[in-house]
């Protein structure tokens, strides 16, 4: 009996869903549901000076407006069991250490990272674990990653190698406040429901190598990796709710949601021509060669979206750019 194909929609609960949240809930659909595959909306809510209850909700309710439906649905904060003994074993491993470092402290080295932020230095990276262990740690905790090329393969050609404690640098995994990082939630998380597929935005490319390292180091299979273009800003950055991108309260005072889906499946490039559509109405065309290799720009007016044309590059994944780092 062949395996059941398990997949995850896994965004942040940290405000209002916009084009690009529902951008790349759709394309997850749309995948998971081209082959049968079992679909989880994950909402990730550790962040807790950042995620709230209320914008959970209100997450569900967009993503139901927009026409996608789930399997199951599950909160990251359910999980706190599963990440503190990941980080137990962790740190059995010698793996963890504290770090004293502020962002500011890090910045201020100077060197960027194959993902676009500043590469932690190695500062703290020769010191222990206290004697209560990790947990009687009140700094914050990072991974200590060893040298060695680590090689995922990207379902849509996209170039992942690289050597990620030369291109990204030790990563945090637990916070000074204790709550764990993006990078250990989402591996335990995956692994813990089994998921076997991940589809998300070329801008989580980067980190894919260190999710491969914690995935062996914890035991945990690796899924398969299909990486997507983003919507960007004019001015060429992520298009996101950092950046004061339209929310869906905003957008449904002027669209309905088949005349956003159709939009959205027009600039991705599922639909050649603009129609109101229904994600279920684009799943039997479904095709991923028909999906945008290349980032899309957007402008909102205030009361329409506007499609201004592709950015290559963009905010993507950058092979070129991994090379540049590991060859300082």
């Amino acid at each position: 009996m062949t395996p059941e194909t398990r997949c995850r929609f896994a965004p942040t609960t940290s405000g209002p869903a916009h084009p690009g949240t529902l951008l790349a809930g759709l394309l997850c659909w749309l995948d998971a549901r081209s082959r049968g595959a079992h679909l989880e909306l994950r909402l990730e809510d550790i962040d807790h000076t950042r995620c709230t209850p209320e914008a959970a909700r209100d997450l569900r309710a967009a993503l139901e407006w927009f026409g996608l439906d789930w399997d199951g649905e599950s909160l990251q904060s359910e999980r706190s069991r599963e990440h503190e003994s990941a980080l137990e074993k962790l740190a059995q491993g010698g793996a963890l250490y504290p770090c004293r470092c502020s962002r500011s402290e890090v910045k201020r080295s100077g060197t960027m990272a194959a993902d676009g932020s500043h590469r932690y230095p190695g500062t703290c990276r020769d010191r222990g674990l206290p004697r209560a262990g990790w947990r009687g740690c009140s700094e914050a905790l990072r991974l200590r990653l060893e040298s060695g090329r680590i090689e995922p393969v990207d379902e849509g050609g996209f170039h992942l190698a690289q050597d990620p404690a030369v291109a990204m640098g030790d990563p945090v995994v637990r916070r000074k406040d204790g709550a764990v990082t993006y990078h250990l939630g989402v591996v335990v998380d995956d692994a813990a429901q089994g998921v076997t597929r991940i589809v998300r935005g070329s801008d989580l490319a980067a980190s894919t190598a260190i999710h491969v390292v914690l995935q062996q180091l914890l035991g945990f299979p690796t899924p398969v990796y299909r990486h997507h273009l983003l919507l960007l800003e004019e001015q060429g950055g992520k298009l996101a709710k950092l950046h004061g991108a339209v929310g869906w309260h905003e957008l449904r005072e002027h669209y309905t949601p088949e005349r956003l889906c159709g939009f959205l499946a027009r600039v991705s490039g599922l639909r050649a021509v603009p129609a109101d559509a229904t994600p279920r109405e684009l799943l039997p065309d479904f095709d991923w060669e028909r999906v945008r290799g290349q980032d899309q720009v957007l402008r909102w007016t205030g009361g329409e979206l506007l499609h201004l044309g592709s950015r290559p590059g963009g905010n993507g994944w950058n092979p070129s750019t991994v090379a540049a780092v590991e060859q300082r």
